[in-house]
């Protein structure tokens, strides 16, 4: 089991980058939450089994199909407390 911090950016907002990740994380049942930074960025928690996290990972590159994708930084954190794939709020 894993937990992993992203930060994604590009243009990753108002392309459904948010709505999508919530769906490709709930298909591999991952649990976690996704948000939108003031910065422009996308910053998510994704923790589960290792091989859908990193499949999750390696989507997170490509995104939606309006996105533009440039970074994707990871760093390892604790497990979420929330059970299932949120969408948070956005951060002002």
């Amino acid at each position: 089991m894993k937990s992993l911090h992203l930060l994604i950016t590009g243009r990753v907002q108002g392309v459904g980058y948010r709505d999508w990740l919530v769906h490709e994380a709930q298909r591999r049942g991952l649990t976690g939450w996704v948000r939108n930074l003031a910065t422009g960025a996308v910053e998510a928690v994704v923790a589960g089994e290792d091989k859908a996290v990193d499949d999750c990972v390696r989507l997170c590159w490509q995104g939606p199909p309006l996105a533009d994708v440039s970074d994707v930084r990871v760093t390892e954190t604790a497990l979420p407390r929330e059970t299932g794939f949120i969408r948070r709020r956005s951060v002002p």
